[in-house]
C-alpha cells in the first residue's frame, strides 16, 4: 500500500493537473467557494447556539430574523443549523459514495483492461447490462431492500456510480499495458499485481481525479433526489435534498424553507462543476 501511495504522489499526472486549478479563474472561484461552504457547514454549527433537532412548537415557522437568520421550520427548528448540518451529510455522502465508486471502478476496469480477451469481453458485457438499468431506480431498490441508514445510502449510491469509471480505466489500461515500461517490467519478472500497482495505477490518476470531481456533484444531486422522494436521510437529521423537499411543499406559505437550502446546494454543485471542468480541460489538452 505504501508503494502505491508513493507512486501516486510522484506521478507526473498530478503535476499536470494541479496547475489547471491555479490558471483557471473559474476553477479558483469554484475551489474557494467549495472550501468556504464546506468549512461553514462543518464548523459553523459550533458557533450556533441552536440545536438542529430541538423543536419549539410554540414558535412555529417564522421568517428570517436576527435570532434566526434563515428563519425556522414548521416545528420551530432553526433552519440555519439544519441547513449546515444537512450540508455535512450531503457533502459526506458525495465524497464517501465517490470513494466507493472509485475503488470498485478502478479495480474492475484495471482487471478487465489488463487481462483482456474473453475475460475483458465478459466483464464489459456485465457493465453494459447494468448500464441498461436506470441508476436512480437501482439506488431506490437497494435503499428499499437494505434499509435507509446513512452507511447503506453511501454504499447504494457508490455501487451504481462506478460503471463509467470502469470503462474509462479499462480503456486507459489497455493503452498503458502496451507501453515499453510495462513490457520491461514483465521481462524483469515483476508480478501482475506489482505491475498494476507500480506502473499502471499511477498513470490512471488523471482520469480518476477528473471523474471524481465530476461525480461528487452528481452523487450529491442523486442523494438529493432520493431524499426528495422520502427515501433518504431520516428525521431529525436532514440532507439538502430532504430540506428542499420540505421547503418545496410549503413554498407558497414559507418560501425561506426552500430558498436557503437551495442556495447552498446550487452553489456547491456549481463550484464542483467548475473544478471538474477545469481538470477535464487540462487532462484533454495534455493527451491531445
Amino acid at each position: 500500500m505504501k508503494t502505491i501511495v508513493l507512486s501516486i504522489l510522484d506521478s507526473k499526472c498530478i503535476n499536470q493537473l494541479m496547475p489547471s486549478l491555479v490558471s483557471s479563474r473559474l476553477a479558483k472561484i469554484g475551489l474557494i467557494l467549495f472550501l468556504g461552504i464546506t468549512a461553514l457547514c462543518f464548523f459553523g454549527p459550533l458557533c450556533i447556539e441552536h440545536s438542529h433537532e430541538k423543536t419549539q412548537l410554540e414558535l412555529g415557522a417564522t421568517s428570517p430574523s436576527y435570532k434566526h437568520p434563515f428563519g425556522t421550520d414548521t416545528l420551530g427548528r432553526d433552519l440555519m443549523i439544519r441547513t449546515l448540518i444537512g450540508g455535512q451529510i450531503s457533502i459526506f455522502v458525495g465524497f464517501v459514495a465517490t470513494a466507493v465508486a472509485l475503488i470498485i471502478g478502478v479495480i474492475y476496469g484495471m482487471i478487465a483492461g489488463y487481462i483482456g480477451k474473453k475475460t475483458d469481453a465478459i466483464m464489459m458485457r456485465f457493465v453494459d447490462t447494468l448500464y441498461a438499468l436506470p441508476f436512480t431506480i437501482m439506488v431506490i431498490l437497494l435503499t428499499v431492500l437494505f434499509g435507509r441508514s446513512l452507511i447503506l445510502i453511501f454504499l447504494a449510491i457508490g455501487a451504481v456510480e462506478w460503471l463509467t469509471l470502469a470503462r474509462i480505466v479499462r480503456s486507459e489500461t489497455k493503452n498503458i499495458k502496451t507501453q515499453a515500461f510495462v513490457e520491461t517490467a514483465k521481462l524483469n519478472g515483476l508480478s501482475h499485481i506489482k505491475i498494476l500497482s507500480n506502473h499502471i495505477l499511477p498513470n490512471l490518476i488523471s482520469p480518476v481525479i477528473v471523474f471524481a470531481t465530476l461525480t461528487i456533484p452528481s452523487i450529491i444531486l442523486l442523494e438529493s433526489v432520493i431524499s426528495f422522494l422520502g427515501l433518504g436521510i431520516q428525521a431529525p437529521l436532514a440532507s439538502w435534498g430532504s430540506l428542499i423537499n420540505e421547503g418545496a411543499q410549503k413554498f407558497d406559505i414559507y418560501p425561506w424553507l426552500l430558498i436557503f437550502p437551495s442556495i447552498f446546494f446550487s452553489l456547491t454543485i456549481l463550484s464542483l462543476n467548475f473544478i471538474g471542468d477545469a481538470l477535464r480541460d487540462s487532462f484533454d489538452s495534455n493527451y491531445n
